[in-house]
């Protein structure tokens, strides 16, 4: 079997489980789909190419780091976190200018002025008159229109009425009829104009005015990773990421940076000398492999000590999003096999002895 192996470290690593939020948990080992993505970059390959992944590994600590998280909430909200207006009406561009910044966690108004440090007077201004605009647009609609709409609506009740107790195609029926028409054809243009200037007026504009808001949020760093990669693929695929590999930054976030201890292209084997081998190293392994005991995990107080992931592979795009194949796997420590061939390998490497599975 003809496999690369990459050999790398890394001072500091996260690679992010998707589902965290508050706490940007890790993965005790980047997930296929991140190996493959790191490499299908580096050979600027703009389609899927097949391949399939062998990772195990280990680090040496974790440890939390604190971040500044900002968000931009569905709302405004007057009287906290930082008042700011989209350049972008249509919010496809996240660029905006800071427009006021509220001095405490309560009690502040941006409207007010009340405990806020300005940032853009001009556009602070301009959030005042279109709240000011909306409190009169709530009078007019509570003062001037509602009183018309109740008349309107006494009307056509009491055309509606009126059209029972006559014959149908008479002159006077008709008459009615006509009459109801036009009142409903006024409710509609009242209803249509007054929609229209809110809208131009008013909602277009402050849909433009966010609050954003600002938390501390933390990443689980792992320090000290090693990571022992085996890719099979097609031999065109391999000699390309061989030709490629010093081009391979980062695994994981941009800033995890990688060093490479050793990159070849190598013949896996499916025989081993006599006995067992061990595992230095943690690894994600096919579940299939330790229920069929292919592998063996140390036991740990009567159980038998893993993870199980559901992590993921390739993707496809479907109605403009992405689908992943997941692979059901066992992340696990302390493991070893004795037998060999059928979808496990060994790969030897100066004194050591790797147990390949690729997912």
């Amino acid at each position: 079997m003809r496999a690369l192996r990459l050999i790398v470290h890394q001072n500091n690593a996260n690679y992010k489980k998707e589902e965290t939020v508050e706490n940007k948990m890790t993965y005790p080992l980047p997930p296929v789909s991140t190996i493959i993505g790191a490499l299908h970059s580096i050979c600027g390959y703009q389609e899927y190419k097949e391949m399939d992944i062998s990772i195990q590994g280990k680090y040496e600590s974790m440890h939390r780091e604190p971040y500044t998280d900002y968000c931009f909430l569905n709302s405004v909200q007057d009287d906290r976190g930082i008042l700011v207006k989209m350049r972008n009406g249509s919010m496809l561009s996240n660029a905006f200018d800071k427009v006021a910044t509220a001095k405490k966690t309560q009690g502040n108004s941006f409207r007010k002025g009340i405990t806020i440090h300005v940032d853009d007077k001009e556009l602070l201004e301009e959030y005042r008159t279109l709240k000011n605009l909306n409190d009169a647009i709530v009078d007019f609609k509570k003062n001037r229109i509602a009183p018309v709409m109740e008349l309107i609506k006494k009307r056509k009740k009491n055309l509606a009425q009126k059209k029972k107790e006559l014959i149908k195609k008479t002159q006077e029926y008709e008459r009615v009829e006509n009459r109801e028409k036009e009142i409903k054809e006024l409710e509609k243009e009242i209803k249509f104009r007054l929609e229209k200037f809110q809208c131009e007026n008013y909602e277009i504009p402050i849909s433009r005015y966010r609050s954003l808001t600002k938390s501390m949020k933390f990443y689980e760093i792992l320090d000290g990773v090693t990571l022992v990669l085996h890719v099979r693929a097609e031999d065109k695929i391999l000699e390309d990421i061989m030709e490629h590999i010093h081009d391979l930054k980062s695994i994981g976030r941009s800033e995890d940076t990688v060093s490479i201890e050793n990159v070849e292209i190598v013949e896996l084997k499916e025989k081993s000398r006599e006995g067992e081998i061990v595992s230095k190293y943690s690894a994600y392994i096919d579940c299939d492999m330790v229920k069929n005991e292919r592998i063996y995990l140390r036991e740990k107080m009567g159980r038998i000590s893993g993870t199980k992931y559901y992590i993921n592979k390739n993707y496809e795009i479907m109605d403009g999003k992405r689908i992943f194949s997941k692979k059901k796997v066992l992340y696990v420590s302390q493991y070893a096999a004795d037998e060999f061939g059928d979808g496990l390998y060994v790969d030897e490497y100066e004194e050591e002895e790797f147990i390949v599975n690729f997912l």
